[in-house]
């Protein structure tokens, strides 16, 4: 045989032995690394990582529900059996599950759902700490309404205090009716009952809230014979843990912790007369979409829009709180643009299933603020800034910032996104983890929202369902 020819059968083999090595590797398919559950009231995630994009299959079935999801190309492996314990008791949607090896290369998920669901189902690409991601989203099959679940968690705080007092007067217990002096309790009860349209409206009789005295009203404060309704934003939350401090704090608990005193504050005051309500965004361990908190704020016709963080940076070094209203021009310093381009990725990170008609509603959403809303929101800022320096923290721009954060682009809600501390920092992650700190800062920025409304009193007008 001539040298060309030796040379020749050489590289072929070599082809050959290079394509079946590919065929082999292809055919191998994507292994599980991780399995999570989030459950929650608006829907439970399912979170099946792996490192390689999988391919699934899914079937609803009723009566009862069901929810059968066909992974193809893999093998059941220890990660993928974790999530049968991984269902909780308590979970609204799931009821519990069945996995196995459907066949050599399928792998069948069972869901035994509590009620009808309207799955999305869905792949992510590698982003952050996560490799591919499949995303199992189940949704009830009416969606909630935010308002709705406003209403509901003060019935049940209704239901609670006149539990109390039965136990208390040793009576029988009775329906529940709520507190004196409380127009939204007064509302939902009529809600609850259906009265005649021409029921007369409650008196309002309001307890302050125990704070510290703030400045008399300005001449043109008036009432607004309303509820005074503020949206808090607790950031992050499920797949996505926010900044992690060096010994382990996620920012996703922290900010929870801290929007929960401020809602307790919130739901004891008032303005001018007028009860306030807190309204969570999230008020568990569970991602929100950053155009759905927008649009759920907007759903209960919030009077203001308040998003809880802790930063983080590069360095340790870096320390401080910091409040940011929108601009619609451009950031006011490069740490502003930073750290809004940085907090506008939370969708990636957090993963959100956004089809071409998501994209456009989003988009639209998001390009409606005004210069009126930024201003307001700029005020709402500076008062907050003003008592946070009060406590004795440390503030890391002595001014308000703005930049395009996507979170704040209510068009017509005063909204400001508050940097708690840099948890990046272990002194101040020490502080954020400290319940004397989330009680000092929680009494400022209900301050601040006082201080607010007592310069800029909220406008009358009707809430409808």
């Amino acid at each position: 045989m001539k040298a060309g020819q030796l040379k020749r059968r050489v590289l072929l083999q070599g082809g050959s032995i290079a394509l079946l090595l590919g065929v082999h590797e292809i055919a191998r398919g994507a292994t599980i690394v991780a399995v999570r559950v989030w459950p929650a009231a608006d829907y439970t995630r399912v979170t099946v990582e792996s490192d390689g994009r999988l391919n699934s299959q899914q079937l609803v079935v009723g009566s009862p529900p069901r929810l059968a999801v066909d992974l193809d190309g893999i093998q059941l492996n220890p990660a993928l059996r974790e999530l049968v314990g991984k269902i909780k008791p308590d979970d609204p949607y799931i009821n519990g599950l069945r996995v196995g090896q459907f066949a050599p290369s399928v792998v069948r998920i069972v869901f035994d759902l509590k009620q009808s669901v309207a799955p999305q189902v869905f792949s992510l690409a590698p982003v952050a700490a996560y490799q591919h991601r499949l995303v199992l989203d189940l949704y009830p099959q009416q969606a909630l309404d935010p308002l709705e679940a406003l209403i509901a968690e003060r019935l049940r705080d209704a239901s609670k205090a006149t539990g109390r007092d039965a136990a208390t007067a040793g009576s029988a217990p009775r329906t529940p009716t709520p507190p004196a002096g409380d127009p939204l309790g007064e509302w939902m009860a009529q809600q609850s009952t259906r009265p005649p349209p021409s029921s007369p409206p409650a008196q309002v009789l309001v307890v302050p809230a125990p704070v510290t005295p703030l400045p008399p009203p300005s001449a043109t404060a008036s009432r607004t014979d309303r509820i005074i309704i503020v949206a808090l934003d607790p950031g992050h939350g499920g797949e996505d843990p926010g900044a992690i401090g060096p010994n382990g704090t996620r920012e996703k608990d922290i900010v929870l912790q801290v929007a929960h005193r401020l809602r307790d504050r919130i739901n004891a005051s008032s303005v001018n007369g007028n009860p306030m309500r807190a309204f969570l965004t999230r008020d568990a361990d569970f991602f929100v979409p950053l155009g759905t908190r927008v649009q759920k704020a907007r759903r209960v016709q919030a009077d203001l829009f308040v998003s809880i963080h802790a930063d983080a940076f590069t360095t340790p070094e870096a320390r401080g709180a910091s409040v940011f209203a929108l601009s619609q021009t451009g950031a006011s310093s490069s740490a502003a643009r930073w750290l809004a381009n940085k907090e506008n990725q939370a969708d990636k990170v957090g993963g959100v299933n956004v089809g071409t008609h998501e994209v456009q509603v989003q988009r639209a959403l998001l390009d409606m603020s005004t210069t009126a809303q930024i201003n307001d929101s700029l005020k709402l800022g500076g008062a907050m800034l003003g008592e946070i320096r009060g406590i004795g923290a440390r503030l890391h721009k002595p001014q308000v910032e703005q930049a395009g954060f996507a979170v704040l682009k209510a068009p017509d809600i005063p909204s400001v996104l508050v940097e708690t501390a840099f948890i990046s920092n272990p002194e101040e992650e020490a502080k954020l983890r400290s319940v004397a700190y989330q009680e000092d800062l929680a009494d400022a920025l209900m301050r601040g929202i006082q201080r607010y409304f007592a310069q800029n009193p909220p406008l009358a007008r009707s809430r409808q369902l």
